[in-house]
């Protein structure tokens, strides 16, 4: 049975999920949720770090000519959808007071390199 084109990708995107959940922890992030769902999309990661409420966007990406690299991949449409989502969930849970910031984890895994490249960009939007 051969593999769909859409289960390929949903595997890399939960491989380049949990590297980035690992790496948010080293760093001393507190996971709160992951893989959050509501009516109006999903959030990756949710940690808190030094009293700061964390939304994390991650992006997985091999390298290939044809989509470019993971940062490039967060279009206008996608940061408002994890915005909506991101206060969906501020007043599902009742923290209006909360501090908040979106970043974005970019992870590139390639062949030549036995790590892969994780960048993490805080207030990326």
């Amino acid at each position: 049975m051969m593999r769909s084109h859409k289960d390929d990708r949903r595997q890399l995107g939960k491989h380049g999920e949990e590297l980035a959940a690992h790496f948010l922890s080293e760093q001393g992030y507190a996971i709160v949720a992951r893989n959050w769902r509501c009516r109006t999309g999903e959030l990756d990661i949710v940690a808190e770090f030094e009293g700061v409420l964390v939304f994390v966007e991650v992006r997985t990406r091999r390298p290939s000519s044809s989509f470019g690299i993971a940062k490039e991949s967060i279009d206008y449409r996608k940061q408002l959808k994890v915005r909506e989502t991101a206060q969906y969930y501020l007043h599902r849970y009742k923290k209006h007071e909360a501090r908040v910031r979106l970043d974005v984890i970019t992870v590139e895994l390639s062949p030549e390199r036995n790590e892969p490249q994780i960048e993490h960009m805080q207030g990326a939007f």
